[in-house]
């Protein structure tokens, strides 16, 4: 027998049998929190580098979280809920999403760093850390409807491990590492130390779409008060006339 679930329609439905299921018991927590950083992850990585970027489909639970060689960055966020993401590089995975990252932004190969201590290499690597969190934050605020804040990213070069703590209490950490491949198989992993929460949908609502810069402009130049769009048509009209003047 075949049975499909719907979330949105809230109906179970298999042969002529249909179950309503009630709102209160869909259940957002720490794994799907999880997945849903890792979604940022790729997505951003791969939109950066233009390569495809991947993780394991299993996580381990840790009791420490930290920085690893050869390159640590870490960022903390608070509000909604309490937590603390790493990402650990080795030299050849940070080197090769730094360079795949600014060949694409069109810059000379023979103009890169050429070594992962390079203040360029911790700069880039530092700023597509804050895309990915600022990524899971923008989707936190549209789909758990709660908002959380993050810090700016510290990013630092290391010969050895250097342990973290939360400077924020948590009452109840869980804390979990992904492994994540390039697409060279290089590895890097995710840390995530997070307060245990749990999100249960007190009633449907649909989830706001990310917003599209485009049609935000679009709405912008659409919103243009009238004076000032007659203001550019006169201005359109005499640029007219004196072009056919010869002037």
């Amino acid at each position: 027998m075949r049975i499909e679930v719907c979330h949105e329609d809230k109906i179970i439905t298999g042969g002529s049998m249909a179950v309503e299921i009630d709102d209160k018991n869909i259940v957002y927590g720490t794994e799907d929190l999880l997945t849903s950083l890792c979604n940022s992850v790729t997505r951003v990585l791969g939109i950066a580098t233009q390569s495809k970027v991947h993780y394991s489909a299993m996580v381990q639970r840790i009791t420490k979280v930290g920085l690893k060689p050869d390159i640590g960055c870490f960022v903390l966020f608070d509000g909604g809920f309490t937590g603390l993401v790493v990402l650990n590089f080795s030299a050849d995975t940070a080197m090769e999403i730094y360079e795949r990252y600014m060949l694409h932004m069109g810059m000379p190969k023979s103009e890169l760093a050429s070594s992962h201590t390079s203040d360029e290499v911790s700069n880039i690597m530092g700023e597509l850390m804050n895309q990915i969190v600022g990524d899971f934050t923008g989707k936190v605020r549209r789909e758990l409807q709660t908002n959380i804040t993050q810090n700016q990213p510290k990013m630092l070069v290391l010969t050895k491990q250097v342990m973290l703590n939360v400077d924020t209490p948590l009452d109840r950490p869980e804390m979990r590492r992904v492994s994540f491949y390039t697409e060279k198989n290089n590895v890097f992993y995710l840390e995530l130390a997070i307060d245990r929460s749990e999100f249960i949908r007190l009633h449907h609502f649909e989830p706001l779409e990310a917003p599209d810069p485009d049609q935000v402009l679009a709405d912008e130049q659409a919103g243009t008060p009238a004076g000032e769009s007659r203001h550019n048509m006169s201005s359109d009209d005499s640029d007219e006339l004196l072009k056919s003047l010869g002037m």
